[in-house]
């Protein structure tokens, strides 16, 4: 048997014996929701199992106390090759996003990648915890901070209701809006006050309007989190989170200074003032073919029926995609749940628990392992992922 034979049998037999111990953890996170940047519990969970298995862990990087770095191989070699996982889940609707699946396939890929390597491995494998995807942007913070420097190769998956080796995402940016008014009594001396709500109401309805004149694939969408604090004081304080999204970050960021307008035209109108906290960019997706192709090859053999992508119409957002901008990158989908039921809801939380949950985090696990190795094994593989990254672009709808 050759060695690559040998490696890839390593694999299958470490994922036999990981099976039981990658489904308790991603139920287990299941049932411990954790909001963004709050993840400690899944940070312990998971770094645990890192260590336990070989890995040399670094727990906080750079200003992220959430985030983590397991590293097997010999530091700085190459190729440097990442698995990614994500763990933060939902307001109300916990791990609605099937983050736990995330987490427990990446880790349990980079479990067994580095059993197949029989722990010689060829370069130095990453397994990185990224917190706060749902809006607070981990990744661009650790793209920032130089977390990714020397990154040869960076990999995750993410749970759907479509398989799909590439997806297509739109550039976004949170903003949280604060309308400063004055208070007075609602009714004996209204017009002492300055009502803060109206202007954020007006601020909705500008919007709205804007939406007329905004491409088919921008989406602006936003909530009010503070509307007052009784129906007999006018508003004196008015807050609104708000999502700007479209095809680029140079999209999103002319769009947001059109919401940025109408935010601001409402305070005057109301002699109100208005404040903006803007959150971190993210980027639309370069997906690397190579790598796609490569994990694809091996999802296949797990028996998930791979589709063909559709590249059209708005999408939603990652932070994965600030990562793919610098380094090549990939993050398909494999269906957990049926087509017609909503991410971010609480149908597909439940599918994020069920059994074919955890059938597809294991397929994955397993087909990452295998790619990673094929990386550590044919380094001009990374070569050809570094050619298609540099004369490729982001994918854009057709």
């Amino acid at each position: 048997m050759s060695l690559e034979s040998e490696v890839h049998a390593r694999i299958h037999a470490a994922m036999t014996e990981l099976k039981g111990e990658l489904v308790d953890l991603s139920l287990d996170l299941h049932a411990h929701p954790e909001l963004s940047m709050r993840e400690h519990y899944a940070a312990d969970r998971i770094t645990a199992s890192l260590a336990a298995h070989g890995f040399e862990v670094q727990r906080g990087v750079g200003s992220l106390p959430t985030a983590f770095i397991g590293r097997a191989g010999t530091l700085g070699k190459k190729p440097r090759i990442a698995i990614l996982m994500e763990y933060d889940a939902l307001p109300e609707v916990g791990h609605a996003c099937g983050h736990n699946l995330i987490a427990t396939a990446g880790l349990g890929g980079a479990l067994a990648a580095l059993a197949g390597l029989d722990g010689a491995v060829p370069g130095e494998l990453l397994a990185m915890g990224t917190p706060g995807e749902e809006g607070a942007g981990g990744k661009v913070i650790m793209v920032d901070e130089g977390a990714f420097e020397g990154v040869d190769a960076a990999m995750m998956f993410h749970p759907g209701t479509h398989t799909w080796l590439v997806r297509h995402a739109t550039a976004s940016t949170h903003v949280t809006m604060k309308f400063y008014g004055k208070a007075a009594h609602a009714a004996g001396s209204p017009e002492l006050g300055r009502n803060a709500l109206n202007a954020l109401i007006h601020t909705f309805v500008m919007i709205d309007g804007l939406r007329q004149h905004m491409p088919e694939t921008a989406r602006i969408h936003g909530i009010v989190t503070h509307g007052g604090d009784a129906p007999n004081i006018v508003p004196e304080y008015a807050e609104g989170a708000f999502l700007v999204r479209a095809l680029t970050m140079d999209a999103a960021e002319k769009l947001w200074q059109r919401v940025k307008t109408c935010a601001e035209a409402a305070a005057a109108a109301s002699g109100v003032r208005v404040e903006f906290e803007v959150g971190k960019m993210y980027a639309e997706r370069k997906n690397n073919r190579v790598l796609a192709n490569l994990f694809g090859k091996y999802l296949g053999e797990t028996g998930e029926q791979i589709e063909e992508p559709v590249l059209r119409g708005g999408t939603g957002s990652s932070d994965i995609g600030n990562v793919s901008l610098v380094l090549p990158a990939i993050h398909p989908y494999v269906a957990i749940a049926p087509d017609g039921v909503a991410g971010h809801s609480r149908e597909f939380a439940e599918a994020a628990r069920s059994a074919r949950g955890q059938e597809a985090m294991l397929h994955v696990a397993e087909s990452l392992a295998h790619a990673a190795a094929d990386l550590f094994l044919h380094p001009e593989i990374v070569q050809e992922a570094w050619e298609s990254f540099r004369t490729t672009g982001a994918d854009l709808p057709q």
